[in-house]
């Protein structure tokens, strides 16, 4: 079903990224980076990343060809590590699949997640003696792939997929949001009993701590790439992390690498896909975000978004938006996280397979690994030899 039509040109694509050369963006401001506006298969798309940790921590990219469209969102936490290798080595494992089974399935999807898990858990044994820390970073996961007209989403913790449809049932109401992701976080109630149920000899597998709800008091969301800490039970016995930090005692695992999967035939009310991570969630509504695409220019949307976001934070802390923009990266984490934006517009325009080749080509974008610097290269570099 997919794939088949562009299986070179993707490899191409998926080979650059895999060797580690940084595929184009544009757009540099402060510690904001974006694009405004580029084709993909069936519209266009924009994207942003806003930076506050003194590592970004979230990684991104976009793949398009002339019959399908990758997007990826990796929000990390405790460190860089997780989310680059997430970014490196999650969409060639999904095009592998794909092609050794013919197209896109979700068996694909989960066996590209559990190929990527694999890999990054085998990086965390080997470098454990020199960089202990590395058993407890981990990265959120939100993936979306078109092909024939078809939508998959596959999300891991709490980064958020949401479709903007035309509303006909309500005349008030231009477009309504409708969200396509599960938030796998423990503040989520359905998400805490899910993990107490799993674990019904264990009555502090979630604890309210520091005002939050969180797994072993430490973490909030109960599943991703990494936090090898929490998976596996022989990583807290080991001697080295054992120095490193206060090890979690584990009968089993505590967090899980199995995504959520939706699939979902697109329709013509459908107007746009919002991804991002949950630093933009944090500050913006669903409904409010679809409203802001729905009535702005798509050329700059995700940068609008951005910006959106990071008015709101400013006014939770009663600052005018220009300073917030003023606040370097470390500090400015104490106000608002990374926040990634991915906007993909859905125009179900009708063109012949060959005008479509001819109007767009294989592309890719992907984030820079730290907009202060916007390198996207030899920052990978200096990261554990390119994270491979």
């Amino acid at each position: 079903m997919m794939l088949r039509t562009c299986c070179r040109p993707l490899e191409r694509c998926f080979g650059r990224v895999a060797g580690g050369v940084g595929c184009g963006g544009s757009g540099g401001d402060g510690l904001m980076w974006h694009t405004d506006l580029r084709p993909h298969a069936s519209g266009d798309y924009s994207i942003a990343v806003v930076q506050a940790n003194s590592n970004l921590e979230d990684q991104s990219q976009v793949f398009t060809s002339p019959s399908a469209t990758y997007v990826g969102v990796y929000d990390g936490h405790g460190g860089p590590e997780a989310s680059r290798f997430v970014n490196k080595h999650l969409f060639p494992y999904m095009h592998k699949f794909a092609i050794e089974q013919g197209g896109l399935s979700a068996d694909v999807i989960k066996k590209a997640f559990n190929a990527t898990e694999e890999d990054f858990c085998h990086l965390v044994k080997r470098s454990l003696p020199v960089q202990p820390q590395i058993a407890s970073v981990g990265s959120c996961c939100l993936v979306g792939a078109i092909s024939d007209n078809v939508l998959y989403v596959a999300n891991l913790g709490d980064s958020r997929a949401v479709l903007g449809r035309r509303a006909h049932e309500n005349k008030k109401k231009r477009v309504v949001p409708e969200r396509l992701s599960t938030d796998h976080n423990v503040s989520v109630e359905e998400v805490r009993k899910e993990v107490e149920a799993l674990h019904p000899d264990d009555s502090h597998v979630v604890v309210y701590t520091r005002g939050v709800w969180r797994i072993k008091g430490i973490i909030q969301v109960s599943r991703s790439i990494g936090d090898v800490y929490l998976k596996k039970p022989e990583f807290n016995r080991d001697p080295i992390f054992q120095q490193f930090g206060n090890p979690v005692p584990l009968k089993r695992p505590v967090m899980t690498a199995e995504p959520s999967i939706l699939i979902r035939k697109l329709r013509p009310q459908d107007l746009f896909l919002i991804f991002a991570s949950d630093g933009l969630w944090e500050q913006l509504s669903d409904e409010t975000a679809v409203n802001i695409v729905f009535k702005n220019p798509r050329a700059g949307i995700a940068k609008r978004l951005v910006s959106a976001a990071l008015q709101e934070a400013a006014k939770k802390r009663e600052m005018r938006y220009k300073d917030m923009k003023k606040i370097e990266k470390g500090i400015r984490r104490h106000f608002h996280d990374d926040i990634t934006v991915i906007v993909i517009y859905l125009d179900h325009q009708k063109i012949s397979p060959d005008v479509r080749q001819e109007n767009n080509g294989i592309g890719c974008t992907t984030a820079p690994v730290d907009i202060f610097s916007l390198n996207t290269d030899q920052s990978d570099e200096n990261l554990l030899h390119s994270i491979t």
